[in-house]
């Protein structure tokens, strides 16, 4: 029997270096877990499709159950647990508790994730909605109080935003 290769993986985890040995198989959701001991990331299907494994990779929403720890290797990631400022929740966490976006909590770390990669995109309403619901399974909520959370995040002051997104005045001149 052969023994599975280690290295050790070096990254950015919210916002601070982290390393830490890893079998070369070892996923990144449960390196993050039981490595790094950041359990906000979910893991539901294994499989890529429920997505609460979901973290920011680079900043770019990814499924942290369908890559290796080795794929991190030198790169940014952001859980959950990097969203709250000094503890307290932030903006986009305090409107999805008030519009009870959530009942159980187990599907919350991605889609929380996957809102605020879109809210830094510039995403409307609409696409934010649409972007996060098509990538997330909610068996509780039946989606209702998500979707009234990306509503009052669009309409509270100080919201994000939408970035201009091609044939802006750059584009006209």
């Amino acid at each position: 029997m052969t023994t599975a290769a280690r290295r050790t993986v070096t990254l950015t985890v919210n916002g601070a270096a982290r390393s830490a040995p890893a079998e070369d198989r070892t996923l990144l959701s449960d390196f993050l877990r039981h490595t790094l001991r950041l359990t906000g990331t979910h893991v539901g299907c294994e499989e890529g499709v429920c997505g609460a494994c979901t973290v920011l990779l680079d900043g770019e929403p990814v499924r942290s159950c369908l890559l290796l720890a080795v794929q991190a290797q030198g790169r940014t990631v952001e859980t959950v647990e990097g969203l709250a400022d000094d503890g307290r929740l932030n903006a986009l966490q305090r409107t999805l508790k008030e519009t009870h976006g959530l009942q159980c909590g187990f599907c919350t770390p991605g889609v929380l994730m996957s809102l605020t990669a879109a809210e830094r995109e510039g995403l409307d309403e609409e696409e934010t909605a649409g972007q996060v619901l098509a990538g997330h399974r909610c068996r509780c909520t039946g989606y209702a109080g998500i979707r009234a959370a990306v509503a009052a995040r669009h309409r509270a002051p100080g919201a994000p935003k939408q970035a201009p997104r091609g044939g802006g005045a750059e584009a006209a001149g």
